[in-house]
This record gives C-alpha cells, structure tokens and sequence, in this order.
C-alpha cells in the first residue's frame, strides 16, 4: 500500500521531533493544517478561487484556530497539552493582523500541537483530531 504525501514527510523528520521549537513546530503545523481545510473545502465544493480563499481564511485564522482547539481539547492527551503549551508560552515576535496577542497565542499552541503530531509520525491521530477540530459547512 502506497503510503500518502503526509506520511511519507513526516516519516522523514520524526526521528528529531524533539528538536524543533515550539514556533518551528508551529510553522509546519500552520501549513498542514491550511492543506487540511483546503483539502476539505474542495471536497464540499466547487467555487473560484477567491470564494474558496475566503471559506479557508475563516478556519485558519487566529479566531476560527481557537474555536477549533475548544472543540478538540476535552480529547487531548497530556502529552498533546504539554506540546499546545508550549507552543502558546512560546516568545513570539509577531502579531496576528486581526487578533489579540492571548488569541494570536492560543492559535499559536494550536498549530504546534499540531506540529508536534505531524513530525512525530501520529499521523492518525493528527487526522482525527483535525476532523473532529472543524465543522465544514459545505
């Protein structure tokens, strides 16, 4: 069985998961999950370009990334709140264009934990967590 583009990435860097700061793994926890929701968004519809940006922007930004953490933090492990929290406490240089700095923080956690999840190879559980994180209305 042919593994998937996710799989074969990660496989690649999950034996020096532990190595990456909690902005890094936020960073390729950033692009995963926007793959994700486009991914998603395109399964359930059929739009331009532009309308399909704007449905995205909705799930992947600072606000639509906490609403989707609150959906999903009752089911995280507490190795997958200690990789959040890292990520949230994480010094960051920048600020979110149209959120709060406790907003842009928690967005922040979001994307490492799922970071954390992609470079460590738990591939299933990062797919089932982003699943039960949104609620796509196609």
């Amino acid at each position: 069985m042919e593994e998937g583009l996710i799989q074969d990435l990660s496989g690649e860097i999950e034996e020096n998961s532990n190595m990456y700061s909690p902005l890094t793994l936020a960073f390729i926890g950033d692009g995963v999950y926007e793959l994700f929701i486009r991914t998603q968004i395109i399964k359930h519809t059929n739009a331009p370009a532009n309308q399909l940006h704007r449905r995205c922007v909705k799930y992947v930004r600072a606000q639509g990334q906490c609403e989707a953490l609150d959906r999903i933090q009752p089911l995280l492990t507490e190795e997958e709140i200690s990789a959040f929290k890292r990520g949230r406490n994480a010094k960051v240089n920048t600020k979110a264009k149209h959120a709060g700095l406790a907003e842009y923080k928690k967005a922040t956690g979001f994307e490492a934990l799922l970071g954390f999840l992609y470079v460590s190879g738990q591939i299933e559980r990062l797919e089932f967590l982003m699943r039960k994180a949104v609620e796509l209305d196609a």
